[in-house]
């Protein structure tokens, strides 16, 4: 997984999820950060944000993208732009 922030300037993050968690009525992503800080970054999802990470999801082009993984190779080059 490959992340960046505005916050952090062109810096890119490499990671990898670690798990997904409830926590009361959230929740919780964990990723694990490898490079090029270790870090442990968490977001709390609530019920209305599930909904609509699921609506994104569930998207045609997003989900043959997640079917596509099954068959071929999932990791590609990164984006020069995200």
């Amino acid at each position: 997984m490959r992340m960046r922030s505005t916050g952090l300037g062109r810096t890119e993050l490499l990671g990898r999820f670690e798990g997904i968690t409830l926590s009361g009525d959230y929740l919780v992503l964990s990723v694990k950060t490898t490079a090029p800080v270790k870090w442990h970054v968490r977001t709390a999802l609530s019920r209305r944000d599930a909904i609509e990470m699921l609506k994104l999801v569930l998207k045609p082009r997003i989900l043959l993208f997640f079917l596509s993984c099954l068959s071929k190779r999932c990791e590609g080059e990164a984006p020069k732009e995200y």
